[in-house]
């Protein structure tokens, strides 16, 4: 597509980091709306945000560059080029949930009450950042046949080029938008807290699972059968079910 937004001179803007950024900045403002209708303090929620992008990017990157070690130790520089493409969500999860955590701990904040104010903010940050993984190529779908096949045919995309793919960068959008209505609509009727977050854990796991399938980029396997993204959705939706059955017995209620 267009990996490059625009250039001003010899500086490149990369349409990846400006949805990226926007996702992030979204993400935030949503989150903040609601955490002032809860009673949680604002300032709160940006502080924790900033810790939340600095954790995300790292453990992300270090995600994209594990499993692509072969050809990051070939191309040490390419680590720190974030801004043309190469993140794996997952990282950023779970470095986001260790300071998350340690935050809410350090300032006495109600775990699962915050928690579920920050859940919808997740998918719809999604849904814009994988956007920007189509303008620049990455996370590519395997080849098809199907007349919604995208044709990727800019020589600095990281994508094959001409050849129709499979677009797991809109499908994943698409699950992104799909999981944050369900959650907006779920929070009118919330029972406990953590309902939210742990059900989004539980769709976000099940639409990466199925969407990995349509995958072609490299992102490593287990045995040659499930990818590395895949083994993670399993052991992320077997413990969302289970916190779900833990927390409505336990704060059903309670909110």
């Amino acid at each position: 597509m267009h990996p490059i937004l625009f250039s001003i001179g010899n500086l490149n803007i990369y349409t990846y980091g400006v949805f990226i950024a926007s996702a992030f900045f979204l993400g935030i403002g949503l989150a903040v709306k609601e955490a002032k209708k809860e009673g949680i303090d604002p300032q709160k929620i940006l502080d924790l945000s900033f810790y939340i992008l600095i954790a995300a990017i790292l453990g992300s990157r270090i995600f994209y560059v594990i499993i692509n070690i072969r050809y990051f130790m070939e191309n040490p520089l390419e680590i720190i080029k974030i801004w043309s493409g190469g993140l794996v969500f997952y990282g950023g999860f779970i470095f986001g949930i260790v300071v998350v955590i340690y935050f809410f701990k350090k300032n006495n904040m109600p775990l699962w009450k915050t928690a579920d104010i920050l859940a919808p903010s997740i998918p719809i940050g999604q849904m814009v950042g994988r956007l920007g993984c189509f303008f620049a190529g990455c996370c590519y779908g395997r080849p098809t046949n199907l007349p919604w096949g995208i044709t990727f045919s800019n020589p600095t995309s990281l994508a094959k080029l001409y050849v129709p793919l499979h677009p797991t960068q809109l499908y994943s959008s698409l699950s992104g938008l799909m999981i944050f209505f369900i959650l907006i609509i779920m929070r009118r009727h919330k029972k406990f807290n953590g309902q939210l977050i742990w059900t989004y854990v539980l769709l976000y796991s099940v639409g990466r699972f199925i969407i990995e399938f349509f995958r072609s980029d490299e992102r490593g396997f287990l045995m040659d059968i499930l990818s590395t993204s895949q083994v993670i959705s399993i052991i992320l939706f077997i413990t969302a079910i289970t916190m779900l059955i833990k927390l409505g017995k336990r704060g059903k209620g309670e909110i």
